[in-house]
């Protein structure tokens, strides 16, 4: 979702320094971008909701708590989807007025839509598709079994739409980038593809285990996870929807060229 400026995954809707006054309304006026259909758009009070409130429960360990949540409609008329996310957050009582100020948080949900996943085509793959969606989904809960399955995600597609397949990734991508060099690859993988992929393996734990197993289990961090997430995202479009958007503007250029020439033949 594109978050606006703030503190943590809710930011922008609390005071300065994270703090918010329970029961204080917010001017809402925003840029913000669809996580379901990716469509720029202005949310206003008309398709923003935002709740919160202290929960009155017996001493925690954690001390006392609020919870806060803001939920977006999307204004696309062919989306209209609901995003909502959630937030646990210390709760201070104020004097002078007597009220319940929420403040750090504890903990964030993204409940509705689960990951910072993006929709992508049905021409891309099944299983490449599913390797990133889970690989979305479990990035902050298991960073490690994030990188796993974006890793694993990368050699499909290296295999898949280049068409190398080799024991280990690192053969792969050297494969790849001769036959970028030698002008031998596939239409729009390029030289700033492979560099993409190579400098992967400059980021921590993630390059010092390229040339293993990629099933093999690496400890990194959410940041590093998605790292690789980045990496898929931009293939997907640069090497699938790329071609597809290319081949279907060849296919009606043909197309109307077949109609022009059919026009100017002479009747019988």
């Amino acid at each position: 979702m594109g978050e606006p400026p703030g503190n943590g995954p809710l930011g922008r809707y609390t005071a300065p320094g994270g703090a918010r006054i329970e029961g204080e309304a917010m001017s809402t006026s925003f840029a913000w971008v669809c996580p379901h259909c990716q469509r720029n758009q202005v949310v206003t009070e008309a398709n923003f909701h935002e709740f919160e409130s202290k929960l009155g429960l017996t001493k925690l360990d954690i001390g006392d708590v609020g919870l806060e949540g803001v939920a977006v409609s999307c204004l696309n008329g062919d989306c209209q989807k609901l995003t909502l996310k959630v937030s646990l957050k210390q709760a201070h009582l104020q004097t002078g007025p007597y009220r319940w100020i929420l403040g750090a948080a504890i903990q964030d949900w993204a409940l509705i839509p689960e990951s910072s996943a993006k929709p992508q085509p049905d021409f891309i793959p099944a299983v490449l598709r599913q390797d990133y969606l889970e690989a979305c989904r479990i990035r902050d809960l298991s960073p490690k079994a994030s990188a796993t399955l974006a890793r694993r995600c990368l050699q499909g597609m290296i295999r898949n739409f280049c068409e190398i397949s080799k024991d280990r990734l690192i053969d792969e991508i050297k494969e790849l980038r001769g036959r970028v060099d030698a002008d031998k690859a596939p239409r729009g993988v390029t030289h700033e593809s492979v560099d993409a992929i190579d400098s992967v393996r400059g980021v921590g734990n993630i390059g010092a285990h390229m040339e293993k197993d990629i099933d093999l289990i690496i400890d990194i961090d959410p940041g590093e996870a998605q790292v690789l997430i980045e990496l898929i995202e931009t293939l997907f479009d640069e090497w699938y929807v790329a071609r597809d958007t290319r081949e279907k503007r060849f296919a009606g250029i043909k197309a109307l060229g077949e109609e022009k020439k059919a026009a100017r033949k002479p009747l019988a």
